[in-house]
């Protein structure tokens, strides 16, 4: 029996046995990362494409998502869709700047079956123009909706400053964009970055060979016929700004700055410092801004990255008397990460916060894909985990100072405020 009064032994974690995908050329352009090893009959297929919002004008990239299933000269959406929820299949897709994605989630003596109807769908999507319609008068009131938020307010001010040297990572679509859009517009948007932009391909579940091959066979002819390239290198108006919204009663803080992604030397290291600050429900922020000075239900950070670049940000929603005290309060903590060493016991509990996320989020064949996947699209490989691991293991509290020093200087940050 299991002596409770005890703590259990802890095991410091310094390596993961990660399961590698297969990897199957489809052409030079497009690869099938393919996991096999699930122990159950659940299965799962992904398309990526290069049709994330910088490929077209505001608003065409995210409507011609939505309507990839919206019917064929045969078919109406309502009976592709029957017919995929007839073989359990359940549908997942979204759109980011850089890439648009597909997934289907079913069992797996179906997922084949399925690919044929989504091939079918999105191959000959004719665009309907009631469904086209449709979608238009959603995202219009959506769009309004949105505008009554002080979030959404603060994310569209901070866009266009957070990447003031770019176009269009900078673009912030308006409502009037909605009414300049044609089915021809979508049309010639499906055609050139669905059609001819399939990038990578994704298989999760326990396939032989030839239903391997039959998926390639079945999704191979949308491949890339270019290789797509991304803007590298960002500049933000280092400013503050304020977006009056009446009637609010809470004010939205955004706080960003560009930063790198995981080929970045500093990467591993800046995620610590980054958790120690705003990354889980202990830390710096929370406790000092939520916990101590109740100004907030949640504060945090986020570490985003691009193809080939990313950027650093914090976010809030606080009591619109509160702004400017939540505000010093967050320079403060920047402050006392650069001035003071963070103890030894507090380091220690984040690293291993860390880790345990680490190995949660490897827990089965679907979340080792999605490792994979985080690190192939940055051409990297597994093997960056456990890198990750290792510097996690051994990070100092001057190595962390440092990394504030270099990294969390205020007036670095672009700096929005909305309410």
């Amino acid at each position: 029996m299991i002596d409770r009064s005890k703590q259990p032994t802890l095991h410091q974690i310094t390596h993961v046995d990660f399961v590698k995908p297969r990897v199957f050329d489809v052409s030079d352009k497009t690869k099938l990362f393919c996991i096999t090893t699930v122990p159950n009959e659940t299965a799962r297929f992904d398309l990526y494409f290069d049709a994330g919002t910088i490929r077209g004008k505001s608003g065409i990239s995210s409507l011609t998502n939505g309507l990839l299933l919206s019917g064929t000269k045969t078919k109406t959406s309502i009976e592709i869709n029957e017919a995929i929820n007839a073989l359990g299949g359940y549908m997942e897709s979204g759109v980011s700047h850089e890439n648009a994605v597909f997934s289907i989630y079913a069992l797996r003596e179906n997922i084949l079956p399925i690919a044929r109807i989504v091939q079918d769908a999105i191959q000959n999507c004719n665009f309907n123009e009631k469904e086209f319609s449709q979608l238009v008068s959603e995202r219009k009131q959506q769009f309004k909706v949105g505008l009554e938020k002080v979030s959404v307010l603060a994310q569209r001010a901070l866009r266009p400053r957070l990447f003031s040297n770019s176009d269009i990572y900078g673009e912030v679509g308006q409502l009037a964009d909605y009414d300049l859009i044609d089915r021809n517009d979508l049309m010639k948007f499906h055609e050139e970055n669905y059609l001819a932009g399939l990038n990578r391909m994704v298989l999760v579940g326990n396939f032989d060979q030839d239903s391997i091959d039959a998926f390639m066979d079945i999704f191979g002819r949308w491949d890339a016929d270019t290789t797509p390239t991304f803007e590298d290198h960002f500049e933000n108006l280092k400013v503050r700004t304020h977006i009056e919204k009446s009637g609010a009663v809470q004010t939205a803080i955004r706080l960003a700055r560009p930063l790198f992604n995981k080929r970045h030397q500093d990467y591993i290291d800046f995620l610590v410092l980054h958790t120690i600050l705003g990354d889980y429900f202990g830390s710096r922020l929370m406790t000092n801004i939520r916990e101590d000075k109740g100004y907030t239900y949640g504060i945090g950070t986020l570490v985003s990255e691009m193809q080939e670049t990313g950027y650093f940000m914090v976010a809030t929603e606080v009591g619109k008397e509160v702004t400017e005290a939540t505000l010093n309060e967050i320079k403060f903590e920047f402050e006392r990460l650069q001035k003071e060493l963070v103890p030894n016991e507090e380091l220690d509990l984040v690293k291993n916060y860390m880790l345990g996320q680490l190995l949660k989020s490897a827990d089965g064949p679907y979340s080792m894909m999605d490792l994979f996947l985080s690190v192939e699209i940055q051409q990297l490989d597994l093997d960056f985990y456990n890198r990750a691991i290792l510097a996690i293991n051994e990070i100092t509290p001057n190595r962390i100072q440092q990394l504030a020093i270099n990294y969390l200087n205020w007036n670095d940050f672009t700096i929005v405020s909305a309410g």
